[in-house]
């Protein structure tokens, strides 16, 4: 099937929380709450049970880790060339350059599980293991420098890392949760999808300021083109299994984390810049996700 209509239903759902937060009574109260609720409770019950009951192949699935950890480093290495390029404001630079490489992992999850199934979930599961911490952890960190907040404490408070670490953590010690807590935190992960898909369309904003339109421009460029592009061409070299190609470029091509800014707004950043990235990202990407997945 066309990658386009495999992903059209997430799509929808990001369409119906747009259409909801301003044609309904749920308004942005309410979705500000659901996104705290997806971001502290739902999203990391996902990620720790994905990532505890997954079998990693570890010695099948390093090319395709690698190739993931060469288009994040790369697209990381671009968005942070933006300083120097553009001549941002400090604000603006530290709230906004995480959108260059950090990855909505509400659509990974949701499209890896459509693209591939339980493989693609797993495989998908593999990557967010190792990336998530360290997208997470850098965007703290450039935050925490332009603000009064302890870096470290920043890090070891950010739930979608403990989620992690936690994770793997019990994967590689080979323990599992009892039946009935793992089925909870499985319900709990599946409610963060479709909530999360919904909570994206609730905080898309109108762009309504030119203001830094260059740097947005630029880093958008760098998370939907030049980074699938790297990870294609990439894999391609290491000449991947197709599942394993789709799933790193899928990764590679999604658009920025919402949580972004979430995590913008605690740490008093410009979040109004953030919102207009992962808007401008998350509409663009309907059509340029589609496209790299059809390249494959």
């Amino acid at each position: 099937m066309n990658p386009a209509f495999l992903l059209l239903p997430d799509f929808l759902l990001i369409l119906l929380g747009f259409l909801l937060v301003r044609y309904s009574a749920l308004n942005k109260d309410v979705w500000t709450a659901a996104e705290k609720l997806v971001y502290y409770l739902l999203f990391p019950s996902l990620l720790f049970h994905s990532i505890n009951k997954t079998n990693f192949d570890w010695a099948g699935t390093s090319d395709m880790l690698i190739v993931a950890i060469i288009a994040f480093v790369s697209a990381m290495a671009l968005g942070f060339a933006s300083k120097w390029l553009f001549k941002p404001s400090d604000l603006s630079f530290s709230s906004g350059v995480q959108t260059s490489f950090r990855f909505n992992s509400y659509i990974a999850f949701a499209a890896a599980g459509r693209l591939a199934g339980e493989e693609g979930v797993a495989m998908m599961a593999l990557i967010s293991g190792c990336l998530v911490p360290v997208a997470n952890a850098i965007a703290v960190w450039t935050l925490a420098k332009n603000s009064e907040t302890h870096i470290f404490k920043e890090i070891i408070k950010n739930p979608l890392i403990i989620a992690t670490v936690l994770g793997l953590t019990t994967n590689l010690l080979g323990l599992t949760m009892p039946e009935y807590i793992a089925m909870s935190l499985q319900r709990l992960g599946s409610a963060s999808i479709a909530l999360g898909l919904l909570s994206v369309g609730a905080g898309l904003m109108w762009v309504k300021s030119k203001k830094d339109g260059a740097l947005i421009t630029y880093w958008t460029v760098v998370k939907l083109i030049a980074c699938p592009a790297i990870a294609l061409t990439v894999g391609r070299y290491f000449e991947l299994p197709p599942a394993q190609l789709t799933n790193v470029v899928l990764f590679a091509a999604l658009p920025t984390a919402t949580s972004a800014y979430v995590l913008v707004n605690r740490m008093k950043g410009d979040g109004a810049l953030v919102a207009v990235c992962i808007s401008v990202m998350t509409l663009l990407a309907a059509v340029t996700l589609p496209f790299w997945l059809s390249m494959i």
